[in-house]
């Protein structure tokens, strides 16, 4: 067997412990996570600080290395967040119907784990602990593969959680990372079937379209964010221009950040002298079709047509002009990636047409797409914002971590 096998068949024998430990003991090792995790937080602080110090030496971005960073602060948060997760009722062993049969059965639908969850994640430590609260809270055990621009952080991060698992009394294989950050790693944990349940990739949309391309094994695409924001010419333009300044620039490198920025024709001379100013407060430089740079000159750059399903981490906004509210939903369901999509208007009907016509797991009328987490839809923490349709779709909270099992109860019938 292989190393990583070897983890998979470890990881594979404590989900069979995890799935009937209870809400009891499973809260008892999150509180031990949490606890360890701040007491012992300057041996985290450290290990990223040299992940930092590299990542500045190779000349990483300066958005990346904002999603790299920890500070006492961000981990007071990740603590925060997982005792959030702790506080969450537990859905593993509730029974979504019961009913009785002519014949007499009676048949229920219980929640259950997924079993073992594999993640490969890009340079966010945040995620391991994240993803190992949520996956411990819903019943499965964890497979966590991250960047290798992260790895010190990472394996800091996940051996003081496994060190709480044991004080807890549950395997400390429930939390495993994969060590060798390398693309040989990544490929076979995509093919690691008879010890994977299901793989979820947390990163850019070229991780996520490689995962979904080449994995054998079950895959939730997670993130891909190529989000819109529609000005309507009925829209408060005021409105407008603060929630394109919060979608796009409170925190770029995010998937809920807005990428493209659609703006009705009639509305774009008066909207524009509103978000102008805000943006350049940021330096976001603006790719333009052609209406776009007539009337923003030189303060703008020619868009290409790779712009258009562009997703930045950065920075940088795709600007379009449109003649109306069939034109913005047409374009945006041709370039959207599914994740979230928003529309400000005063027009109800607008509003309306907008909400049912675009397809996304998200769609907001006068609101920034940034709301688009776990948190902030009263999920607790999130392992990722579901862009598909299956198995789940939008943030996936404890919920959207379970399958389902039927339990059958009979008194000697036969078919």
């Amino acid at each position: 067997m292989t190393a990583l096998q070897q983890q998979g068949a470890a990881a594979k024998a404590a989900a069979y412990v995890l799935a009937t430990a209870g809400t009891a003991r499973k809260n008892k090792a999150l509180e031990a996570i949490a606890d360890i995790l701040a007491q012992r937080q300057a041996q985290w602080l450290a290990a990223n600080a040299e992940d930092v110090a590299a990542a500045k030496a190779a000349g990483m971005r300066p958005a990346m290395l904002d999603r790299l960073t920890l500070t006492p602060e961000r981990i007071a948060g990740i603590v925060d967040g997982v005792r959030q997760v702790t506080a969450l009722p537990d859905p593993i062993g509730r029974v979504d119907k019961m009913e009785t049969r002519p014949n007499g059965l009676i048949i229920g639908r219980r929640r259950v784990p997924l079993g073992v969850i594999a993640i490969i994640f890009e340079a966010r430590p945040n995620v391991t602990v994240d993803a190992a609260a949520l996956c411990l809270k819903s019943g499965n055990v964890c497979i966590l593969r991250g960047g290798k621009e992260a790895i010190r952080s990472n394996r800091c991060a996940a051996e003081l959680m496994r060190e709480a698992l044991r004080l807890a009394g549950l395997p400390e294989d429930c939390i495993s990372l994969v060590q060798d950050t390398s693309h040989e790693t990544a490929g076979e944990l995509m093919h690691l079937d008879g010890y994977v349940d299901v793989l979820i990739p947390r990163g850019g949309s070229g991780l996520i379209r490689a995962v979904a391309r080449e994995a054998s094994v079950p895959v939730i695409r997670t993130g891909e964010g190529v989000c819109h924001l529609y000005i309507d010419n009925e829209a408060d333009l005021d409105m407008g221009a603060k929630i394109l300044f919060n979608a796009k620039c409170s925190r770029p490198s995010v998937c809920n950040a807005v990428e493209c920025v659609l703006v009705q024709e009639d509305a774009a001379p008066a909207f524009w002298k509103r978000a102008l100013p805000l943006l350049d407060e940021k330096g976001v430089e603006l790719r333009c079709d052609e209406k776009a740079l007539a009337l923003l000159g030189p303060r703008a750059l020619p868009a290409a047509e790779s712009d258009w399903d562009a997703e930045y981490d950065d920075y940088i906004l795709a600007v379009r002009t449109v003649k109306d509210l069939d034109e913005a939903v047409s374009f945006i369901n041709a370039h959207s990636t599914g994740h979230s999509e928003a529309i400000v208007t005063c027009n109800y009907f607008k509003a309306q047409r907008f909400l049912d016509a675009v397809d996304a797991a998200a769609v907001y009328v006068n609101a920034s797409t940034r709301f688009t987490d776990g948190g902030e839809f009263g999920l607790g923490a999130e392992i990722g914002i579901s862009t598909q349709k299956m198995h789940a779709r939008g943030p996936m909270g404890l919920e959207e971590l379970t399958s389902c099992k039927y339990v059958i109860y009979g008194e000697g019938q036969i078919r």
